[in-house]
């Protein structure tokens, strides 16, 4: 009877995962999916504490360990809460690769406390052992990706022929596997343990020469390993909570990768087999001088005004500066004088996919003005003013019209396109790709210096003086 209704408790979490996710494709009922999948969750714990039984006829409500499991679950909870509240928004990308990470650590573990448990079964082993490299490859490749995203390791490290040497590594790492499922003991805990070691070690050289442009992607990939590895974590223990999460994870983070390679034009297979960002590191790009043209916020706060028409392009910088709800102030003003007011987001604007669409859902702008860059972009030739604040390699032409550069093939926003193009940055360095933007260099373009924050208040005061 206990068994049956966890059966029920684990096929209702499932359908609220998958809702969850449906729910989570649009701004709109992104939370109530987050929400219902999380109660979903929830009611898997819990039925597994108190109804699962194990094969020798005892249950988990031991009442030692059922105080160890949620004494454990509270110091989960209590840190992963205080630590989400906490988060700047500039810091999210940075949280998501460390909570992705501590899943892989997750599937790691796992794999290293159930070998012993299941070694000469080769279904079973073969599960652990997949989800032993996987979630170990996740785990420190997300360790590389946080330091990456946070500054700590801003600059790519590249041995000679790295690409060789990842590949030998890989298929190494993978011999290895085969021949633990094939050939380990329950006594090979050495061989098991360094197996551990060649699978952190491969997650370090996979990550560490991936230029910042692309940490996106990478994010992206990471969250599918981790996926998958916690669905071998659910065919070794037949929890099909937990294979079903662990599929739609490493699925969506998979898809999710597919559309990342495409923005950025980097293809999968590079990213596979470590030629993923060499270009992004190793180029500069043709080199581009030219005069700027400066325009003070008065300037600014008149063309905006007289303007029918005006698109936002947000990017980074707009979160460092804390700007979104100024940002949002300065659209209402605008529309309130009958200005048309949009956002162009593009897919890798800001640290990681959907960084600019939370940051802007969080000053309570209107869903319906985000577009996506294949939405906007016809929409810029008929567009009096662009303001581009803290973006540079999403509106970077060199992309379209400079075969030399990194990026090029990256499809980016048409902003050269508009009648007048406005952009707010601290100063003239290079954006996160490290390469400089002809755009800067436009006739049409103007820019305006200072911190995004500051700047936009002022301009939304001159605004209201007119």
């Amino acid at each position: 009877m206990e068994q049956n209704i966890l059966e029920i408790c684990y096929l209702l979490a499932s359908v609220t995962f998958i809702v969850g996710l449906k729910y989570m494709s649009n701004p709109k009922t992104a939370r109530m999916g987050n929400l219902l999948a999380a109660a979903g969750m929830t009611a898997a714990i819990i039925g597994t504490i108190f109804l699962y039984d194990n094969e020798n006829g005892l249950t988990t409500r031991d009442t030692t360990k059922t105080v160890l499991i949620f004494a454990a679950i509270a110091v989960g909870t209590i840190i992963g809460w205080l630590t989400a509240v906490k988060v700047k928004m500039t810091k999210m990308p940075e949280l998501v690769s460390m909570f992705n990470g501590m899943g892989g650590a997750c599937a790691a573990l796992i794999g290293l406390m159930e070998f012993g448990h299941n070694a000469g079964n080769i279904g079973s082993v073969t599960a652990v052992i997949l989800g032993m490299i996987i979630g170990s490859v996740s785990f420190s490749g997300s360790v590389i990706a946080y330091l990456k995203l946070n500054g700590s390791m801003s600059k790519p490290i590249r041995l000679p022929s790295y690409n060789i040497i990842n590949t030998i590594l890989m298929i190494g790492m993978l011999l290895f596997g085969v021949f633990m499922i094939f050939n380990g003991t329950p006594e090979d805990h050495v061989l098991l343990y360094a197996l551990f070691a060649v699978a952190l070690l491969y997650g370090v050289m996979f990550v560490i020469p991936i230029g910042g442009a692309d940490m996106p992607v990478v994010i992206s990939l990471l969250n599918s390993f981790t996926g998958l590895a916690a669905a071998f974590g659910g065919f070794l223990y037949d929890n099909k909570v937990m294979l079903t999460g662990g599929i739609l994870v490493g699925s969506a983070g998979t898809l999710l990768t597919i559309v990342m390679c495409k923005a950025m034009n980097r293809p999968l297979f590079n990213v596979i087999f470590g030629a993923f960002g060499e270009g992004a590191a190793t180029g500069a790009g043709a080199s581009t001088t030219g005069s700027i043209k400066d325009i003070s916020v008065s300037d600014s706060a008149v063309l905006l005004n007289y303007s029918k028409k005006v698109i936002i392009v947000p990017g980074y910088g707009l979160a460092v500066a804390q700007a979104q709800h100024v940002i949002h102030e300065l659209e209402e003003l605008l529309e309130d004088r009958g200005v048309e007011v949009k956002y162009a987001i593009h897919p890798v604007a800001g640290r990681m996919p959907g960084h600019m669409n939370v940051l802007l859902a969080e000053s309570n702008v209107d869903y319906g003005k985000l577009l996506e860059m294949e939405e906007i972009n016809p929409e810029f030739s008929n567009t009096d003013v662009v303001i581009v604040v803290g973006a540079n390699d999403v509106v970077n032409p060199a992309a379209k019209n400079d075969p030399s550069s990194p990026i090029y093939g990256m499809p980016i926003l048409d902003v050269e396109n508009a009648k007048h193009i406005i952009i707010n940055k601290r100063s003239m360095s290079a954006g996160y790709a490290g390469i400089d933007n002809p755009l800067f260099y436009d006739p049409k373009t103007s820019m305006l210096f200072g911190d995004a924050k500051d700047v936009l208040t002022k301009l939304v005061n001159e605004l209201k003086s007119m």
